[in-house]
């Protein structure tokens, strides 16, 4: 502190600040802030808000740099530049052959074909195969000489064959599918087609046919199969389901589908067969000696009851229509309705005078005839709605049928059944008489549709064929042979059929006819 002493006043002056030396930030530290700023920006920020600003501006230089670094990334495309050199030629084009990869259409080396060599010399012409053999198939609607034809035989033999053919058997009986082996010779010359060799295939499931070439001539051989056609019986318990008992037992589907159609039209399936009845059905069933089985259609439905028979259906062939008759010989019905009663027609539906009444009116139905007390049945299945006397109708029955359907019966001498009961097609639900107005003993029918009254003629009525005579004689007989089949006969060890003397006759006729 130093005193200034010529004005005589003291002054106190402050000393001079020290010099302060401050240190440089280290290069670690810089570094560190930076990386710290630079993670803190955002480079990539949204392009949609803030337009214009630096931020913004910051995130469009980010995308145009992104974007030139992937585009100068693309690879070229274009060929690639070689050095061209002297095509190799003698080993060392060998050597190079066999290390590089070819298809083989081009020669390589890494598969079956090789490329020719200088041994390999070019020939005039290619051999011809001895023979040729294939398999022709014989398609729906296709023919046997055409089948021929495509398969490369000669136009003339074609035809020949199929005429062969003919003779041995029917060309419709050569089912659509069946195989033909065929081996055709050498040829003469290329432009000629080659010869018929040989020719094999099955024309029946009895017979087989072969073609032969024998000293220059085509020649038709015969060979039969011995079939067993025993017809194949299954019999078994209805259980809990008649369908599924059937299959169990080994019945073929469409076998018991035709089992029920056919029981079906006799009963109810539902209703009024039982646990305990056993079904029985018969099929047709061949069996070759080559090892083929051959299911045929139904032949007999059968149900039994406690040891009695309750349907007996067997197919038969009647006037040249097929039909399934009932044991009796009674064939099954077609139709809508069955007829009321077995008397013939006397009177139509429409405008007549009235017998008693003397005057036209319009006569609302059919009148048959028939004796005192022949009987009355419902034309189908249906619920008796009126049973009793109406009027002039005198005795009379009305039932109700699906469909808005129903049915009326007049001039009954008894009435067979009450009201509200429930009738099936066919049954008995009354008696023919004469009461009412009525001049003698007949049935006068109606039939309704929706409450009114139409022309019965307009709905078929049943009609059932029924066998006589020595035809009835020839279905039971055939029924009887049938009925003795024994259950599971036809699955034992193989026999010849019931015809076998027969066959074996025909066998050995047409070896001696082959022979000859």
């Amino acid at each position: 502190m130093l005193a200034d002493q010529g004005n005589g006043a003291a002054a106190i002056a402050a000393d001079p600040p020290a010099p302060v030396f401050v240190m440089p930030e280290p290069w670690s530290s810089r570094i560190e802030n930076w990386q710290e700023r630079l993670a803190q920006t955002d480079w990539v920020p949204d392009l949609g808000q803030d337009i214009g600003s630096f931020t913004w501006l910051r995130g469009l230089a980010t995308l145009v740099l992104l974007c030139s670094v992937a585009i100068s990334c693309l690879p070229d495309f274009g060929p690639i530049r070689g050095h061209q050199s002297a095509a190799l030629t003698g080993a060392r084009a060998d050597q190079a052959r066999s290390q590089t990869i070819a298809p083989l259409a081009y020669g390589g080396d890494t598969g079956i074909r090789m490329a020719a060599t200088d041994a390999v010399r070019p020939l005039a012409q290619s051999p011809e195969r001895p023979s040729i053999e294939l398999v022709a198939t014989l398609g729906r609607g296709d023919s046997l000489r055409r089948v021929l034809q495509r398969a490369g035989v000669a136009n003339q033999e074609a035809s020949d064959v199929t005429e062969m053919v003919s003779g041995a058997v029917s060309l419709g009986e050569i089912k659509p599918g069946t195989k033909i082996d065929v081996i055709l010779g050498r040829r003469p010359a290329k432009n000629q087609p080659r010869p018929l060799d040989q020719l094999a295939f099955r024309a029946r499931f009895d017979l087989n046919l072969e073609v032969v070439r024998s000293d220059g001539a085509l020649k038709l051989n015969r060979k039969p199969i011995m079939v067993d056609d025993t017809p194949l019986r299954i019999k078994g318990v209805v259980g809990s389901s008649l369908y599924r008992s059937a299959r169990a037992a080994g019945a073929p589907t469409e076998a018991v589908q035709k089992y029920l159609r056919v029981i079906g039209k006799k009963m109810s399936v539902s209703r009024d067969i039982r646990s305990t009845d056993e079904f029985d059905i018969i099929l047709g069933y061949r069996r070759a000696e080559t090892g083929e089985v051959e299911v045929g259609e139904l032949l007999y439905a059968g149900l039994d009851r406690g040891g009695k028979s309750k349907a007996q259906m067997l197919k038969w062939t009647s006037g040249g229509r097929a039909n399934w008759f009932e044991a009796s010989g009674v064939g099954q019905s077609s139709g809508e309705l069955v007829r009321p009663t077995r008397g013939r027609k006397t009177s139509g539906y429409g405008m007549r005078r009235h017998p008693i009444l003397r005057y036209k009116r319009m006569h609302s139905g059919l009148d048959f005839g028939g004796g005192y007390g022949a009987p009355i049945y419902a034309v189908t299945d249906g619920k008796v709605t009126f049973a009793g006397r109406k009027g002039g109708y005198g005795k009379f029955v009305k039932i109700k049928h699906s469909g808005g359907l129903a049915s009326g019966y007049a001039h009954m001498s008894r009435i067979a059944v009450s009201n509200g009961r429930s009738v099936r097609k066919g049954q008995i639900i009354g008696y023919i008489g004469s009461t009412g107005l009525s001049t003698g003993p007949h049935l006068h029918y109606e039939l309704y549709r929706n409450g009114r009254t139409i022309n019965p003629n307009s709905v078929k009525f049943v009609q059932r064929s029924e066998l006589s005579g020595k035809e009835l004689r020839r279905f039971k007989g055939e029924l009887q042979r049938l009925k003795q089949v024994t259950p599971g006969a036809a699955l034992g060890s193989l026999k010849s059929a019931s015809n076998a003397p027969k066959q074996q006759r025909e066998i050995n006729r047409l070896a001696k006819a082959s022979i000859s």
